[in-house]
């Protein structure tokens, strides 16, 4: 899992790769991924559980998952890096007061 593994499967014919996108509860995290993939914004209301969303970049199959935020939530987490080739943190940094939780 990591760099090595991405550029690893970048010169093979392996052309999927899973993402995993994490962070606090209303980091923006699904927002991130609806910019990414041009879809509309407005409306975007917290993940419950999880989304997963596949991109076509450059040839390759992203398989993003999106997993909510809440602390509830928190301690399943773990449960989703089996098979991660990435691992994407979502940090807003405009909340100041939740920073140290990060």
């Amino acid at each position: 899992m990591g760099l090595l593994t991405i550029l690893k499967k970048m010169r093979e014919k392996e052309r999927e790769l899973r993402l995993l996108v994490l962070g606090l509860d209303n980091a923006g995290k699904t927002t991130l991924l609806k910019r990414l993939n041009g879809e509309d914004v407005g409306g975007t209301s917290p993940t419950l559980g999880f989304n997963i969303k596949t991109l076509e970049h450059r040839g390759f199959q992203l398989h993003v998952w999106d997993v909510g935020g809440q602390s509830s939530l928190r301690s399943y987490w773990r449960n989703y890096f089996e098979s991660t080739d990435g691992l994407v943190w979502v940090v807003d940094s405009s909340d100041r007061q939740r920073l140290q939780v990060c």
